[in-house]
């Protein structure tokens, strides 16, 4: 199950992607918008993907002028977040 959820206030918009998946290792967060990176526990899984979406994800936010960053409890799910200035 996928749950996505948008807010807006403060001048930006928001958005957060819910998944009650496999979550992602605490030990692997800090790397998880590296290129190519893949957390240590994928291989069990065998998910799909090269490791690029998140890195290419975070640039695009970046350069719009966003912020994007993570949450996840392993075998509990992940929240992927992000907000972009709105501009008027």
């Amino acid at each position: 199950k996928i749950v996505i959820r948008t807010s807006h206030g403060g001048g930006v918009a928001r958005m957060d992607v819910v998944d009650e998946g496999h979550g992602i290792p605490k030990k692997d967060l800090p790397r998880i918008f590296e290129e190519f990176w893949r957390g240590g526990n994928a291989a069990t899984y065998k998910p799909d993907g090269s490791g690029l979406g998140l890195y290419i994800v975070r640039g695009i936010i970046e350069r719009a002028g966003g912020k994007i960053w993570i949450e996840s409890r392993e075998g509990k799910g992940t929240t992927v977040s992000f907000e972009l200035p709105i501009v008027e």
